[in-house]
């Protein structure tokens, strides 16, 4: 960070959050209003905060890579605006006139990452490419999805606005590892916009065209920057259309086989997407896909242990498909559970083990109040419910597999926290609606 930051930031800031109190007006109720500004705040202290750990606590890191990439495209912009808008739209490939700039930027070959340069870079022209300030826009970015996905929940579940907003809009993992000068910023974004138009536009079909439009661009940019989002969110979303359509069927026979149908048709169909999907990213493709994740947990574990961090074994990884699926429950475990309180071993890792504590106790009082038979009934009948925990799970399963280093995952995973959460406490006001009944009625 340096001295503009000081300069600027307080100048920017105002003007923000008058346009944020402006759009309160127009996506808030008298119940959610509260929360609004309160979680725009904690989006923009974790964008700044995220800046000064880096800086002070791991003394760099990714997110002053990417910062450094985009002062080579503010050097362009300042000297030809034209030359910087070229970097800022190119396909990553060898041109002339821009390689004497585009040599110097680090992500420029990764096309994944450069992605977020690419945003951060535009930001910093109308920001004069102050680090602070692009990490607010980044916040403002994203918190437009997070909100997003607040707005679906708290429409299926009004009563339980303020336990949603604690899943989505105030976990502190979420808003905090969310909101920096990250991928993880403004994948969570479009996942929550992707979440929206998803729900407004295939299961209410309202503003079809708008939110399928929205959907559209939203997977696009997940699949720009982190594909294995993807590849979590299109299984959640096809059974959740299933069972939305399903329960139209009139005929209680057609019900029943619409199941075992859609689940034959679905793999073919499934894998053939997967395939269209992962054509262009050699890493993703599933031949490779084992071998990316053994490459990417070995590398990550090497860094950690080079860098004192704290490092997990799920046991020895042969790098075959089988290989990758035999380590099922253990990622589970680690994604959802894990870091246990007597593991933690700086603060960062102690948020993080709080919240699978409480993680672990929520998962507890579900199985206590009902047997695994009542909650597939639940998973059947609640769309929500069945989305929420297969995008969670298979989620877990692709960081924890692919992470092995609990720095790491602690940010990985924030995308698929809300989801999980927020399908426990949909649970878990059943079960106190169930035993309320019981006092009830023997009252």
């Amino acid at each position: 960070m340096e001295l503009k930051d000081l300069l600027l930031t307080p100048i920017y800031l105002p003007f923000i959050f008058i346009a944020v109190l402006v759009f309160r007006r127009k996506v808030c109720d008298h119940v959610t209003r509260k929360y609004f500004l309160p979680a725009f705040t904690v989006k923009v202290i974790g964008a700044i905060f995220v800046g000064l750990i880096y800086q002070f606590y791991y003394g760099g890191g990714d997110t002053f890579n990417y910062f450094n990439d985009t002062k080579v495209i503010w050097e362009a912009f300042v000297d030809s605006p034209l030359t910087g808008f070229q970097i800022i739209f190119s396909d990553s490939s060898y041109n002339p006139d821009i390689y004497d700039y585009t040599k110097r930027i680090y992500f420029y070959v990764d096309p994944y990452s450069f992605q977020v340069v690419r945003l951060a870079g535009f930001i910093g022209f109308f920001t004069f490419n102050t680090y602070t300030l692009i990490a607010i826009f980044f916040a403002v970015i994203s918190f437009t999805g997070i909100w997003c996905l607040y707005q679906v929940f708290y429409r299926l579940y009004p009563a339980l606005h303020k336990e949603f907003a604690i899943a989505i809009l105030f976990m502190p993992s979420v808003f905090f590892w969310g909101s920096g000068l990250l991928k993880d910023t403004i994948t969570i974004g479009a996942l929550g916009w992707a979440f929206y138009g998803f729900y407004f536009g295939l299961i209410e079909r309202k503003n079809i065209a708008r939110n399928l439009i929205l959907l559209i661009l939203s997977l696009w940019f997940i699949k720009s920057i982190k594909v294995y989002i993807l590849l979590c969110f299109l299984p959640a979303a096809f059974f959740w259309i299933f069972l939305e359509y399903r329960a139209r069927i009139r005929s209680r026979a057609l019900q029943f086989f619409a199941l075992p149908v859609t689940i034959v048709l679905s793999v073919p169909l499934g894998y053939q997407a997967i395939i269209k999907i992962t054509e262009d990213n050699e890493r993703y493709k599933l031949e490779n896909l084992a071998a990316t994740t053994q490459v990417t947990a070995q590398w990550i574990t090497q860094m950690g242990v080079l860098q004192g961090g704290s490092v997990y074994s799920l046991g020895e990884f042969d790098g075959t498909f089988t290989g990758m699926l035999s380590k099922f429950p253990q990622a589970i475990v680690v994604s959802l559970y894990r870091p246990f309180l007597w593991e933690v071993r700086n603060p960062v890792m102690l948020l993080s083990a709080l919240e699978s504590a409480f993680f672990i106790f929520m998962t507890i009082m579900m199985f206590r109040e009902f047997k695994p038979k009542d909650l597939l009934i639940k998973l059947n009948n609640q769309p929500i419910l069945l989305f929420s925990f297969i995008f969670s799970i298979t989620f877990a399963f692709a960081v924890g597999v692919s992470s092995y280093n609990f720095g790491t995952l602690v940010r990985y995973k924030i995308p698929m926290m809300p989801f999980f959460l927020c399908a426990l406490y949909i649970i878990r006001s059943q079960a106190v609606k169930k035993r309320f009944k019981k006092v009830k009625r023997f009252a």
